[in-house]
C-alpha cells in the first residue's frame, strides 16, 4: 500500500531521493502543459501551423510525433530573418482563461505538472530546413544568434505566463541536438548557440522552485556535465547508445534516467519471444534501478490493434508489477 501520492514519489526520485516505488507510465504520475503557441509534440489529426507559421505533420509510422512538414521552408535566408520571422502577437489572449480550460485536464493532488521550453536548434530547423540550419552555424554565426534571441524573447514570454497561472513542478528543455550515433555539433558549438538560451528557462524554473529534466535523443552524453551545470536533474530517454552503465555510475544521484531502455532493437519488435523479453527487462532494471533515479520506460513497438503486439506489452506490464515496482523494498 503506497504512503505517497506518484506525485511525490516522482519528485523524490528526481531529487536523488530513493523513491517508495518505481515511477512508470503504468502509474501515471505527471500531466502536461501543451501550449498551442509552442512547438507541438505531437500532430494526432493532419497538420498543425505554429504562431510563427511552421506547418508541423503527424505520421502513424511515427506515433503521431511532430515533424515539420517536408519541403515548407519559412525562412529561405538566415541574413533576412527579420523579413520572415514575426513573433505572434499575444497582446489581446487572454492566458487565465487558456490555461483554466488546460487545468481542467490535471490532476494536481497527485500528478507533478510539467511544461517543456527551450527548443532553438530545433525551432532553426523548423524554419529553414536542417541543412540550413546547420550551414548558418558556421557560416552565418551571428544572425543565426541575433534571430534565436529574438525568438527568446516569446519563448520566455509564454513560459512567464505559464508559470504564473499554472504553477508547474518540472520544466523539460525538449532539444534533440543528435543522431543516433553521433551528435549534430560539438559542445562548443552547443555552448556558443543554445546554453545560454537554455540557461535563461533554467534559472526562471529554478527561481520558481522547479525540477529541471532534459529530453534529448541519440548519442549526447558529451552535453550531460553542460546540464548539471544548468541545474537539469533528469534525462530521457537516454537511448542505449550512450554508455548508460558509465553514466549510472558517475552520475548516480545528480542525474535520474527516465528511459534507457532499447526502443530500437528485437526487444522491442515482434522479433522477441516472451523469454527474452523477460531477461531483457531484468537486465535493464538490474542495471539502472539500483540507488534510484530511474523511470522504468519499456516500450513495445507495433500495431496496437495486433494481438501479438498486445500480448508484448502485456509482459511490460506485467514485469513492472511483479519485479520492478517495489524494486527498493526487495532489493
Amino acid at each position: 500500500m503506497s504512503t505517497i501520492t506518484p506525485r511525490e514519489n516522482y519528485l523524490r526520485m528526481l531529487k536523488g531521493e530513493i523513491p517508495e516505488h518505481v515511477p512508470s507510465f503504468f502509474i501515471p504520475y505527471g500531466d502536461f502543459l501543451e501550449d498551442e503557441l509552442l512547438t507541438p509534440m505531437t500532430v494526432p489529426n493532419g497538420t498543425f501551423v505554429t504562431s510563427f507559421g511552421v506547418e508541423y505533420t503527424g505520421s502513424k509510422d511515427m506515433n503521431m510525433g511532430a515533424m515539420p512538414t517536408p519541403g515548407k521552408i519559412i525562412l529561405p535566408d538566415i541574413t533576412e530573418w527579420e523579413k520572415y520571422i514575426k513573433k505572434p502577437d499575444v497582446s489581446g489572449r487572454d492566458w487565465e482563461a487558456y490555461y483554466k480550460v488546460q487545468g481542467s485536464k490535471w490532476d494536481r493532488e497527485n500528478h507533478v505538472l510539467t511544461i517543456t521550453a527551450g527548443d532553438y536548434f530545433l525551432t532553426a530547423v523548423s524554419f529553414m530546413g536542417f541543412e540550413n540550419a546547420m550551414l548558418a552555424m558556421y557560416e552565418e554565426p551571428d544572425a543565426l544568434k541575433d534571430m534565436l534571441a529574438y525568438v527568446s524573447e516569446f519563448y520566455i514570454e509564454v513560459m512567464k505566463q505559464e508559470i504564473y497561472y499554472c504553477k508547474p513542478d518540472i520544466l523539460i528543455i525538449m532539444d534533440d541536438d543528435s543522431a543516433y550515433r553521433a551528435p549534430f555539433f560539438s559542445v562548443d558549438m552547443y555552448r556558443e548557440f543554445f546554453k545560454p538560451l537554455h540557461k535563461k528557462h533554467c534559472d526562471i524554473a529554478l527561481e520558481s522552485g522547479m525540477m529541471i529534466e532534459r529530453h534529448d535523443c541519440g548519442k549526447c552524453e558529451q552535453f550531460i556535465d553542460d546540464w548539471l551545470d544548468l541545474g537539469i536533474r533528469g534525462w530521457n530517454p537516454a537511448q542505449i547508445s550512450n554508455d548508460l552503465k558509465t553514466i549510472k555510475k558517475k552520475y548516480a544521484g545528480r542525474l535520474a534516467i527516465n528511459g534507457g531502455w532499447d526502443s530500437q532493437g528485437v526487444v522491442s519488435s515482434s522479433l522477441v519471444d516472451p523469454k527474452m523479453l523477460r531477461d531483457t527487462l531484468a537486465e535493464y532494471v538490474d542495471l539502472l534501478a539500483p540507488g534510484g533515479g530511474f523511470v522504468y520506460a519499456a516500450v513495445n513497438m507495433g500495431d496496437p490493434a495486433d494481438p501479438a503486439t498486445a500480448e508484448r506489452t502485456g509482459i511490460i506490464k506485467d514485469f513492472y508489477f511483479d519485479y520492478v515496482k517495489d524494486y527498493y523494498k526487495n532489493h
